[in-house]
């Protein structure tokens, strides 16, 4: 009597065989992006070519086009997931804070973004740092949105100084035209009350936290110092401080 063997049929089988191929695709996926992310670190932006992937992963080259049809559509999909993540980190982070303490607040998203940066050097470098040779953004695509969300956090720090800080601003001369319409469309309704000054206020509050959380990942502070957070930390005070937000006891 011949030997009877089990094998899969019918509906059930074939949405396994769907959730294999599916889990499978998302794997690799995921692999592609963590290698395009590994290669930039090792040999800069230009590094980042589906070739270079595709050898890196033991993949043929028309075998990786079935994941990104070009590089740009790669390199599209790094930078609104580095964006999502890091909105999502800082969004958390002043959500937790109370909102009857803004310099609470404040110190929790500057705390948040800096050690979301440390965390994910690639990721940062790859929206903060060098553009990606020849990279051309898709017009309204996902990444600018990710990337307004994080400018929106920033406004938010701004809303939250600007009831104490307005006084220093008075004779600001920015209007509505000084700034991306693309902004505006998310500052103004979330934070209504907040004039020009105070998306130019924004403005400034990221070049504090960007530019020591930059010099961190790119190695530079751990040359001069060895307590950049002490450095960073001290900084984010005399901010509040300046700007003349109380702080919760």
């Amino acid at each position: 009597m011949a030997r009877r063997t089990e094998t899969g049929t019918g509906a059930g089988a074939g949405v396994a065989g769907r959730g294999r191929r599916e889990r499978l695709r998302a794997e690799t996926t995921a692999e592609i992006k963590d290698t395009a992310l590994r290669l930039m670190a090792s040999g800069g932006p230009d590094a980042i070519t589906l070739r270079a992937i595709a050898r890196e992963m033991g993949m043929t080259a028309n075998a990786i086009y079935g994941y990104f049809a070009t590089r740009d559509d790669l390199v599209t999909t790094l930078v609104d997931d580095v964006y999502s993540a890091l909105a999502d980190a800082v969004e958390a982070a002043w959500a937790n804070a109370p909102a009857a303490d803004p310099a609470g607040r404040i110190l929790a998203w500057a705390r948040t973004f800096r050690i979301w940066a440390l965390a994910n050097p690639e990721g940062f470098r790859l929206v903060y740092g060098d553009p990606v040779p020849g990279y051309r953004a898709p017009e309204g695509g996902p990444a600018p949105d990710a990337a307004r969300r994080v400018c929106t956090g920033l406004a938010g720090l701004a809303a939250a100084a600007w009831p104490f800080a307005e006084p220093l601003y008075r004779d600001s001369a920015f209007t509505w035209s000084d700034f991306d319409p693309g902004l505006l469309d998310k500052v103004r309704p979330a934070f209504p009350e907040l004039p020009p000054a105070g998306v130019a206020l924004a403005l400034r509050l990221w070049g504090h936290l960007h530019g020591l959380v930059a010099l961190e990942v790119y190695g530079h502070l751990g040359r001069q110092t060895t307590s950049p957070d002490k450095l960073f930390e001290e900084e984010l005070t005399r901010l509040v401080t300046t700007l003349g937000v109380p702080r919760s006891a």
